[in-house]
């Protein structure tokens, strides 16, 4: 496994499965034009190029192109890497026929490709560091976040405060606090959002 720092957009579930097997970061798939009108996963991904930049690895057809022109245009240009298969056509193994260009998406490029067209996007794999204390629900819990009286509409201003969808659940907020910040960040965030008296005016 290669630990990279940015997360990695791609089409697909099953060019996530790929791209999981060999790289250690967050991989968000964009459900191909699904992503146009998903307003929750756009802020998500500019959450993600805010905060660790995002890579752009798309199939190399019209489609592919058209998602990660949409996706660029998003978010600042220094946030994001865009990284290319080359074209090679052929047949990916779970498809009865060939893509409508003939060409396989990245779920059908082999993995020394993959790994070639990172490196020469400039991906580059993160130093080994020892690993920092994380989130937990029983963080979230003593900041009011969870299994409170108010502790819903306390969350929901809160994930506001982040640009993160409101619905996220208190499972699912742990696993995007641990994406996004360490554990000192996470305080310091709950201590400036309880001054900064953040309400739903």
């Amino acid at each position: 496994m290669i630990k990279i720092k940015q997360a990695v957009i791609v089409e697909g579930k099953y060019d996530k499965i790929k791209l999981s097997t060999v790289l250690d970061t967050v991989i968000i798939q964009t459900d191909g034009f699904g992503i146009f009108k998903d307003k929750d996963k756009q802020r998500l991904i500019k959450r993600l190029a805010q905060t660790r930049g995002i890579v752009i690895l798309t199939d190399s057809d019209s489609a592919g192109f058209k998602i990660r022109s949409f996706i660029g245009g998003s978010v600042p240009k220094d946030s994001v890497i865009h990284a290319y298969i080359p074209d090679v056509f052929g047949k990916e193994r779970r498809k009865d026929a060939p893509s409508k260009e003939g060409k396989l998406g990245v779920e059908g490029i082999n993995t020394e490709t993959l790994l070639a067209a990172l490196s020469r996007a400039g991906v580059t794999c993160e130093k080994t560091q020892e690993k920092s204390r994380t989130v937990t629900v029983a963080d979230l819990y003593e900041a009011g976040l969870s299994g409170k009286a108010d502790s819903a509409a306390l969350r929901k201003r809160f994930l506001r405060s982040l640009s993160l969808p409101e619905r996220l659940s208190t499972g699912a907020l742990v696993d995007m606090i641990n994406i996004f910040m360490t554990y000192d960040e996470f305080q310091e965030s709950i201590k400036n959002f309880s001054l900064s008296g953040d309400d739903d005016k």
